[in-house]
């Protein structure tokens, strides 16, 4: 037999999706043949598998050992530099630089920016992996490796949730800072694209036409500023739709690619005045309208900005 006390950042989830976090080496199959034959149970009763789970429930399991293997593979944990924007007890908004992951992906196993910010909670003692059964401080958006800005990350299971649903119901506004090439008319727009993603080579395509393949995508910019000579402008960007490089695919498409962008346009000149990637921030998010959010509702009306990004020099 073994016991589970199930914890704050254990509580709010459904059974099954619990127990698949906990135990990741555990078949679905037979983790619902063991619920359905009451060798899981909660609180000493028969448990079903979309039973939400409450702090203070007690798990029971009666299956053998080897069918709980929790040593699955973890990642290394780095100590890397976290630039922090922003931080309470609930959530962490960091800075990151162009350069680093945020996360980890199927080419890279190194150093991460959420590798950085769970050895940081845990060196501040804020976070212990031991202690926790299913929850990991983790990002709630996320940017491209080489775009710089602001990251969400959560440190606890209710804040994730709260964050995640604020997100969704675009209850925050997340402005960006672009550097592109030219001068655009007019000045202010938007621009609305189908675009299709093209996994096998890491880019989206524009196409014409609207199908099963595409996504629609809208871009809201502001032009700020030009520089003397007119060879670049800065713009205030608002993604009314999330796509996958949407700011880079959209002004490559209208002839005004950003600044060191060598996926969607030629880099070589930017390349020799120092910008071998996108000169894109992800500079400013403020929340609005999240008062009932019962963990994270004294967030409203915030505005956290990133540092300045240093192609603001062109200007």
């Amino acid at each position: 037999m073994r016991e589970i006390n199930i914890g704050k950042n254990d509580a709010g989830q459904r059974l099954d999706k619990f127990l698949t976090k906990k135990f990741k080496n555990l078949p679905m199959s037979m983790m619902y043949k063991l619920i359905r034959k009451k060798k899981i149970t909660v609180n000493r009763k028969r448990a079903k598998e979309n039973q939400i789970l409450v702090e203070g429930d007690l798990l029971l399991i009666f299956a053998p050992d080897d069918l709980f293997d929790e040593n699955s593979p973890k990642r290394i944990v780095t100590k890397g530099i976290v630039n922090i924007a922003y931080e309470d007890e609930n959530i962490l908004i960091a800075d990151k630089e162009s350069g680093l992951l945020v996360h980890s992906d199927s080419n890279e196993e190194g150093d991460t920016l959420i590798d950085r910010i769970t050895a940081y909670l845990i060196e501040k003692g804020e976070f212990n992996p031991e202690n926790e059964n299913s929850f990991a401080p983790a990002l709630c958006n996320r940017i491209d490796r080489n775009t710089e800005g602001l990251v969400i990350a959560a440190k606890n299971a209710p804040a994730l949730r709260e964050m995640n649903e604020i997100i969704k119901e675009r209850k925050i506004q997340k402005i960006y800072l672009a550097a592109v090439h030219g001068v655009i008319i007019p000045k202010n727009g938007e621009i609305k694209l189908n675009l299709q993603k093209d996994s096998t080579n890491n880019i989206v395509r524009v196409k014409d036409k609207e199908s099963r393949d595409t996504k629609y995508a809208i871009t809201k910019y502001n032009t700020v500023s030009i520089s003397r000579n007119k060879d670049y402008s800065l713009l205030e960007i608002e993604l009314i739709t999330g796509r996958t490089h949407q700011i880079r695919a959209s002004f490559a498409h209208i002839g005004h690619p950003l600044v060191g962008d060598g996926k969607y346009a030629v880099n070589k000149k930017d390349r020799e005045i120092g910008y071998k990637s996108q000169a894109l921030c992800a500079y400013s998010v403020t929340f609005i309208g999240c008062k009932k959010s019962a963990t994270l509702g004294y967030l409203d009306g915030l505005t956290v900005n990133a540092k300045k990004p240093r192609f603001l020099s062109l200007f």
